[in-house]
């Protein structure tokens, strides 16, 4: 394995850290929006706000970091065509 695909492979592993914690925080938010929707008290309606713009913001992170990971990789696999 050359070290280029050592680097693509951490890369790719951290990318992927990255994402799970979000989706996990994610995961926590909406049970959040759910107990709050069901009591139905306006204090619970107003924190929904910031935590679906909360989720609206990590939707956004995660498809940003798999941006930039599919940008990594395609460079790496067209510097990879041109050192052959």
């Amino acid at each position: 394995m050359e070290e280029g695909d050592s680097e693509m492979w951490n890369n790719f592993s951290n990318n992927f850290r990255q994402v799970q914690s979000v989706l996990d925080r994610n995961r926590l938010l909406i049970q959040q929006v759910n107990e709050n929707h069901q009591s139905r008290t306006h204090d619970s309606m107003v924190q929904n706000v910031s935590l679906i713009q909360e989720l609206n913001g990590n939707i956004s992170k995660v498809s940003s970091i798999y941006s930039d990971f599919n940008t990594d990789f395609t460079n790496m696999i067209h510097q990879r065509k041109n050192e052959v």
